[in-house]
């Protein structure tokens, strides 16, 4: 019972954690709403779900789970590696760039809530988390509803003109839906399931169909087929005893799939239908990120440093499409952002860490014909992210749903072993002997240590907010003296050297010459590795002869082939 009590409130602290990362944002006190929010929630829940599994004992991870367990902390190792090695800023490292937020603490409280993850057993905790998925799903629904018929009651800045739900982006608004539509199916299909529940959850998912093709966004339209073609296996094996059926399917969709691909490379009857000028541009992001790995095959360029090495290493051609001077600082690829990253390392133990979730699918299927609606759910989900995150950025609020259904997979085909009866928590002969095992585990209530835990990890994410609402709220007060008081180094941790070029730039501009100058210097100073940076002071009024001249060398060490920076006086 003990141990059945804490398994429930581990799952309680990563559904809830799930489905308020995916659905919060804050507005007006920030300047970005999205992603430095996700990821203090992200780190709460995380710290808390996983300092919980450590009360538990991380024995029965080890006995049952020990090698996902080595490849999650190998994948930490390497990160840790990355960071240490990397030339960009350390405290950008730990906290990711502004706008992303994917640095070391990000990644390290996705593989604390995996763990967590891990330990699940019954299958009402796994429903648990299916079910704040389809919450969080419900809420964006309603959200980006009322968007396309009222507008948007959100203040925030939309350049995209587009529905963005709570995730700020009509790509991964739509790639979100696409996850939500691929588990609602599935739970349609539940037995004994009221009409009235039925039919009220087609009415959810045709609207969703809807906001999905109002995102704009083709990754929402793959995501959703995706995650239908894969209902759809499961289905057709459930309905049809023989296999030629089951074949037959797996073909079609195969043919059908490839056939799209074919499209998003301008080649085949869909080409007009799928593709779009994004996916050449994301051709040429995942080449700098290959470089990126490929010069530095151990260590990578640090975590979330891409920005800093794209235009070094970007080819020539990009050049051309998307041109000199349209950069990124993400690879529009979950995999070839950790090859960058960390070189091959972090690649390798990141893809060690898909494989084991795939083969427990795998294993699963292979196991039971039967159609059950909770494993089909978390694969149908899992399967979407993967797919989104091959032509996409690792958002905070998507992230933690792969990395949680992965998690929950390998823990569900755990679960669904024989011999696991054995050692079921509500068994009377383990019941005893965990019992004595965590005597010393009375004296600690699981809920405090969870919410002591969940402090934790809201401490270490709180600078980027902090240092966001701090920044916020000196510029929209226009005064000198707040100005120059967020512009020291030492006040805003972490330190972002694109908005500090911003502000110097307004400086200037406002004929504050001398302030100008000053935080510029500073600002290359504390990253030498910004290109922003030494662009900003190479074009500022009262520098020196000699500044100029090694503002435009270090401009042409950090984006050697642009010919704009080559023609500079």
């Amino acid at each position: 019972m003990l141990e059945t009590s804490r398994e429930k409130l581990t799952s309680q602290l990563i559904a809830i954690g799930s489905c308020f990362t995916a659905i919060f944002i804050l507005v007006g006190q920030v300047s970005d709403p999205v992603n430095v929010t996700k990821q203090i929630s992200l780190a709460f829940f995380a710290f808390a779900a996983g300092g919980l599994v450590l009360l538990q004992g991380p024995s029965r991870l080890w006995k049952d789970s020990r090698t996902p367990l080595i490849a999650g902390i190998t994948f930490q190792i390497f990160a840790v590696s990355a960071v240490l090695n990397s030339q960009s800023p350390f405290v950008q490292n730990i906290y990711g760039v502004y706008g992303r937020n994917t640095g070391f603490l990000t990644y390290f409280s996705l593989t604390l809530i995996f763990f967590a993850a891990l330990y699940l057993r019954l299958e009402k905790n796994f429903s648990r988390i299916i079910n704040a998925i389809l919450l969080a799903g419900l809420v964006n629904v309603i959200y980006c509803l009322w968007v396309i018929t009222f507008g948007d009651f959100v203040g925030w800045n939309n350049p995209y003109k587009n529905i963005l739900g709570t995730f700020g982006n009509p790509n991964f608004i739509g790639s979100f839906l696409g996850i939500f539509i691929s588990i609602l199916a599935t739970n349609l299909l539940k037995p004994g399931l009221r009409a009235a529940y039925r039919i009220s959850g087609v009415i959810v998912i045709v609207i969703a169909l809807i906001e999905v093709k109002a995102s704009h966004a083709v990754q929402g339209v793959v995501v959703s087929l995706g995650g239908l073609s894969i209902l759809g296996f499961y289905l057709v094996r459930d309905r049809f005893k023989s296999k030629v059926f089951t074949i037959f399917y797996s073909a079609l969709i195969s043919v059908f799939g490839f056939i799209a691909l074919m499209g998003a490379l301008q080649i085949g009857p869909l080409a007009k239908l799928v593709y779009k000028t994004s996916v050449s541009l994301r051709g040429e992001y995942w080449q700098a990120g290959w470089n990126m790995g490929r010069e530095f095959p151990f260590t990578g360029v640090g975590m979330d440093s891409y920005g800093d090495w794209y235009r070094r290493m970007r080819d020539s051609h990009a050049l051309i499409v998307p041109g000199p001077n349209t950069v990124t600082n993400a690879a529009h690829n979950v995999l070839m952002d950790q090859f960058a990253y960390g070189g091959w390392p972090l690649l390798l133990s990141y893809l060690l860490l898909i494989t084991l979730s795939a083969i427990a699918i795998v294993k699963v299927t292979l196991r039971q014909r039967k159609f059950n609606v909770t494993f089909v759910s978390l694969t149908t989900g899992w399967v979407c992210y993967q797919v989104q995150s091959v032509i996409s950025i690792n958002q905070v609020g998507l992230a933690i749903l792969g990395w949680v259904l992965g998690g929950s997979l390998i823990a569900y085909e755990i679960s669904t072993r024989e011999e696991s009866k054995s050692d079921n928590p509500n068994s009377k002969s383990t019941s005893k002997r965990r019992v004595k095992k965590n005597d010393l585990q009375f004296f600690f209530s699981p809920q405090l240590v969870a919410f002591q835990a969940g402090l934790l990890g809201l401490f270490l994410a709180f600078p980027p907010l902090n240092a966001d609402m701090k920044w916020k709220s000196a510029v929209n007060t226009g005064s000198l003296p707040e100005i120059e008081k967020v512009l020291q180094p030492s006040y805003l941790i972490p330190y972002d050297s694109n908005r500090y070029s911003s502000i110097v730039l307004s400086l200037e501009q406002s004929k504050l010459y001398d302030q100008a100058a000053k935080y510029a210097r500073y600002n290359v100073e504390i990253n030498p590795e910004s290109f922003d940076g030494w662009r900003t002071l190479y074009s500022l009024s009262l520098i020196t002869t000699e500044e100029k001249t090694k503002a435009k060398a270090e401009l042409l060490r950090l984006d050697p082939l642009n010919p704009d920076i080559k023609a500079l006086p």
